[in-house]
C-alpha cells in the first residue's frame, strides 16, 4: 500500500480520486451533423450549433430575451380558460399532461406574451414553446395570442410571433379547432389598425397554427433549416406513394417557392426585425409621439405605414429618416431562387371553351 491508503482517511481520499461527472443536460447533440456541444456555449451562441450552424429550438422566454432592448420586457398575463372542458384522458389525463408541462417549462401554456421595446421602439411580442405538449394549440394558446393581438392594437405598436407548434392540441377537440378562427380575427384587428404583423417561422410550424395565424403576416422570416408545413412529409409520403424532393418544406424549399419572404440566420435575426419594424413604423419612437415635421402628411394617423399606399421612394425616406438601413446584407450574403436543375421549361397551349389558343409571346 501507498501512503495515501494509509494516511488520508476514506472520505479526503475519495475527493482526491473520485472523477467528477458532468451533470445530464451538460451535452448537447447536434441535430444537423451529430457533433457534441457543451450546454453553456450553446446558450452564448444564441442556441446555434458552431459545427455547422444548426439552429437548436429555442424556448419562448429565451426567445424574447434575446428580442427586447437588453433582454428587458414585461410579461403580459392571458386570461385563464377552462383546463379541461372535454375530460380527456388517454393514457394519461389531460390534466396530469397540463401539470407536468406547467412544472417543467414554468409556463401557464405554450405562448408567453411580453412588451417591451427594440431598439428604442415599442412593439408587443409572443413566442410559442415547443416544449409545452409540442407548442400544441389549445384555448389557452389561442386565448393567448388573441391577448397578444388585442395588446398591440390597444398600444398601437407592431406585433411580432415567434411560431413553432405541431398544431392543434388533440385533448381539446373542436375547442381547438376554433382557436383558428379566433386567431384569424386577431389578425383582421391588426391589419384594420394598419400595424405591422411579422411572423418568425421557428422549428418546427406545423398543423393548424401553419393553416391559420402563422401565415397571416404581412412579412415572414424563417429560420434556416426549420420545417414549415401542414402535413409533415412522412405523412405525404405515405399517402402519395411517391419520393419527395430533398429538403422539402423546409425553410429554404419554401423561400425557392415564394412561401416565405426572407430565410435569416438567428445571430441576424434581431437586426433584420428591427429594420423591419423602423420601416413598417415609419418615423414613429417607443414614446408614441408623432413626427409633425416633413414626415407626418406620409403618415396614417397611428404613425404606422402598414396598409398605406406608397411608393419605394417614399418608403426609402421614412427609413432613411428613422435611422434604418435599407440594404442589410451584401450580395454575396443574398439567397438566390435557382430552377432546378434538368428540368425543362415547356410552354402549354391556353384553351378557351374547347378551342386552341396559341401561347401569348413573352412580355
Amino acid at each position: 500500500m501507498n501512503w495515501i491508503s494509509n494516511v488520508v482517511p476514506p472520505k479526503i481520499r475519495s475527493l482526491l480520486t473520485t472523477r467528477r461527472e458532468p451533470p445530464d443536460d451538460f451535452w448537447r447533440k447536434c441535430g444537423g451533423c451529430g457533433q457534441m456541444t457543451d450546454k453553456k456555449a450553446l446558450e452564448q451562441n444564441a442556441f446555434v450549433f458552431p459545427c455547422c450552424n444548426h439552429h437548436d429550438r429555442v424556448d419562448a422566454r429565451a426567445r424574447l430575451k434575446q428580442l427586447f432592448d437588453k433582454g428587458e420586457f414585461t410579461v403580459v398575463p392571458a386570461p385563464e380558460v377552462p383546463l379541461d372542458p372535454l375530460k380527456f384522458r388517454d393514457g394519461k389525463r389531460y390534466t396530469d399532461r397540463l401539470k407536468e408541462a406547467k412544472a417543467r417549462t414554468e409556463l401557464a401554456d405554450a405562448v408567453l406574451i411580453g412588451e417591451g421595446t427594440l431598439e428604442g421602439r415599442a412593439i408587443v411580442a409572443a413566442a410559442q414553446d415547443f416544449r409545452f405538449m409540442g407548442g400544441s394549440l389549445g384555448m389557452a394558446a389561442g386565448e393567448a395570442v388573441a391577448t397578444a393581438m388585442d395588446r398591440a392594437v390597444e398600444k398601437q405598436t407592431p406585433f411580432i410571433l415567434f411560431a413553432a407548434s405541431g398544431g392543434a392540441r388533440m385533448q381539446e377537440g373542436v375547442l381547438s379547432l376554433m382557436q383558428m378562427a379566433r386567431t384569424t380575427i386577431g389578425v383582421r384587428r391588426l391589419k384594420a389598425a394598419r400595424l405591422p404583423y411579422i411572423v418568425v417561422l421557428t422549428d418546427p410550424t406545423t398543423g393548424g397554427v401553419t393553416a391559420s395565424y402563422a401565415m397571416l403576416g404581412d412579412i415572414h422570416i424563417a429560420e434556416p433549416g426549420a420545417l414549415i408545413c401542414f402535413a409533415g412529409p412522412r405523412v405525404i409520403e405515405q399517402t402519395i406513394r411517391e419520393q419527395l424532393p430533398e429538403g422539402f418544406q423546409r425553410a429554404e424549399y419554401l423561400l425557392a417557392h415564394g412561401m416565405v419572404d426572407m430565410v435569416i440566420h438567428r445571430h441576424k435575426l434581431r437586426d433584420t426585425l428591427a429594420r423591419i419594424v423602423a420601416v413598417l413604423a415609419g418615423s414613429t419612437m417607443a414614446t408614441g409621439k408623432r413626427n409633425r415635421g416633413r414626415t407626418s402628411g406620409r403618415l396614417k394617423a397611428n404613425g404606422h405605414l402598414n396598409g398605406s399606399a406608397l411608393d419605394g421612394k417614399a418608403m426609402e425616406a421614412l427609413a432613411r429618416e428613422g435611422n434604418a438601413m435599407i440594404e442589410p446584407v451584401s450580395d454575396d450574403e443574398r439567397f438566390e431562387t435557382r430552377k432546378p436543375e434538368g428540368r425543362a421549361t415547356t410552354t402549354r397551349p391556353e384553351t378557351d371553351k374547347g378551342k386552341t389558343v396559341p401561347p401569348r409571346e413573352p412580355s
